[in-house]
């Protein structure tokens, strides 16, 4: 086996690597863990006990910055933070900076970058990106291929479908105003965004708030309303049996 080990790195009880693994110095790893083969862990990263962690995942990576990036900032980031029972699958890169908090769930080849804390419970989908500076809640679901664009926030239990966009430029990548106005996207507790919709910068979906798949949501979502269409206009009221409060979960 020709796994590399730092001698400053700490690794738990019954923790296994697979071959060709770089572990860098002072990094913390709990107990129980699962390592996969060519797994990179960044200098200083912190990882709980009876983590899973596949193939080719890079954890704690430090984010790169072209001359011209819009949202990267050279900064110090604190080192990346994984709790006990997460997931990590294959390919998939976190960046130093990430604080994810236990029994998350990262599937094949998603993307977690520096700023972002994500809750307890939640489920990041394959091919996710996840930008930085972004706040994710407990127990969301946020399904294959969206993207979660710079400085956005969504709220416990909420649900991203496959192939929803969120964007944070109104200036459209011109004119030396738009740094002022970078603004992602607010979903609020319980809110869900259909398949294949596009949410602007700034707007928030109301608390159990319903977007229905394809939509353009230009404007504000009210809370347990649906909207539907392009630009996205109220339809109905969401349905008492589909609030959150009435399905009987607990958030252990």
């Amino acid at each position: 086996m020709s796994t590399t080990v730092h001698p400053s790195a700490q690794v738990g009880a019954g923790t296994t690597f697979g071959e060709h693994c770089v572990i860098g110095d002072g990094v913390t790893i709990g107990s129980g863990c699962r390592i996969g083969h060519h797994v990179v862990i960044h200098d200083g990263t912190r990882i709980g006990n009876d983590v899973r962690i596949d193939d080719q995942a890079n954890l704690g990576k430090r984010p790169m910055r072209a001359a011209n990036s819009a949202t990267t900032k050279e900064q110090e980031l604190a080192p990346l933070s994984l709790g006990d029972q997460c997931i990590v699958g294959t390919g998939v890169i976190l960046y130093r900076g990430a604080a994810i908090d236990a029994r998350v769930l990262m599937a094949d080849l998603c993307t977690v970058r520096e700023n972002v804390t994500i809750g307890r419970g939640t489920i990041v989908g394959r091919g996710v990106t996840i930008e930085n500076v972004c706040s994710i809640g407990r127990y969301c679901k946020l399904e294959s291929e969206c993207y979660i664009t710079a400085y956005s926030t969504l709220e416990d239990r909420v649900f991203i479908a496959p192939g929803v966009v969120t964007s944070n430029d109104n200036f459209v990548g011109r004119t030396a105003e738009r740094f002022k106005h970078f603004k992602g996207v607010t979903v609020k507790r319980g809110g869900r965004v259909g398949a294949g919709t596009v949410l602007l910068p700034g707007v928030t979906v109301g608390e159990d708030g319903l977007v229905a798949a394809g939509s353009v949501v230009t404007r504000d979502v009210p809370a347990r309303t649906i909207v539907m269409g392009s630009p996205a206009r109220p339809l109905r009221e969401v349905p008492v049996e589909q609030w959150l409060e009435n399905q009987g979960w607990t958030d252990a």
